[in-house]
């Protein structure tokens, strides 16, 4: 079955513009990165809404716009921003006329941890040894000419390009490979995905992960590329059906209309939803424990 034309234009279009605001990361990254939050945390509050929750949105949306800022300030400021900001949350529908009820509070701290403490977790990741390189206005950095060698890359560069990379593997090779050759239903949840999609996709990133992690001559290769090719592949798959879920208990088909071909923000970015702080820790806490 041939993929659809929008869906392959849309996907060019998101590709370009993620790469353009990788690449020049900084605020740059930021921008980008503050308005895919926003626009997915509408998509979740419709889905709330439509089981009959009043989530307190708007403080949401914006709280979780300053924790996107406090990352790249500071990332380990950012951690003490999310209590703070569900605290407020809290507090804010505490002193509602109407009584909020625990599926309001539930579905407010969930659109915050979900929707905004987790993406931001790509800002810390494309921000890892950024400052020392930096070249353009608001800490964004543009290649030099003649190209560096990859290694010569920051660390958050290489490592979010990777990831992405993976990402983009995973679900082409589960779309592609899943509607060629699956016939065994994986989940209820999502009854268009096969066992035999979701294992080639995952093996897809575990390949990509293999061969960038040599190239860039991370310590454990190729054994800490397969680990991290696994991870990615595992999370994006879970970020894919978690949002199927909540579609599911919704009643809806997608997440919205903004994407040509796939639907909403959500529905093409679930899957990057839990990878960011697996990969930032494996990075910073695993990788540099590995023997090089």
């Amino acid at each position: 079955m041939p993929i659809p034309l929008p869906r392959i234009l849309s996907a060019i279009v998101a590709i370009v513009l993620a790469l353009g605001m990788t690449l020049l990361g900084g605020w740059y990254f930021t921008l980008g990165f503050g308005i895919i939050i926003y626009l997915g945390q509408l998509e979740y509050f419709e889905l709330t809404r439509a089981k009959g929750i009043a989530p307190a949105a708007k403080t949401t949306l914006v709280v979780s716009q300053i924790l996107l800022i406090v990352s790249t300030l500071s990332s380990p400021l950012a951690d003490a921003v999310m209590p703070v900001a569900g605290t407020f949350i809290c507090f804010y529908l505490l002193f509602q006329p109407k009584f909020a009820t625990i599926a309001d509070i539930s579905a407010s701290i969930l659109g915050l941890f979900y929707g905004g403490y987790l993406p931001s977790y790509w800002v810390r990741l494309r921000a890892l040894g950024s400052a020392e390189v930096s070249n353009l206005p608001l800490g964004g950095y543009w290649l030099p000419f003649p190209l560096p060698h990859l290694q010569d890359l920051p660390i958050g560069l290489t490592t979010t390009l990777l990831t992405f990379l993976c990402i983009w593997a995973a679900d082409i090779g589960a779309y592609v490979f899943g509607k060629t050759f699956g016939k065994t239903r994986l989940t209820d949840i999502s009854p268009k995905k096969t066992v035999e999609g979701a294992v080639f996709g995952v093996l897809a990133s575990v390949a990509v992960a293999t061969v960038g992690a040599w190239y860039l001559g991370w310590a454990g290769s190729p054994l800490s590329g397969m680990a991290l090719g696994l991870m990615i592949g595992i999370a994006s798959l879970l970020g894919d059906l978690t949002e199927s879920m909540m579609k599911r208990d919704a009643g809806v088909k997608d997440s919205g209309q903004l994407i040509p071909g796939h639907g909403g923000i959500l529905d093409r970015a679930d899957s990057y939803v839990f990878t960011a702080p697996l990969v930032y820790y494996f990075v910073t806490l695993l990788l540099p424990l590995l023997p090089g």
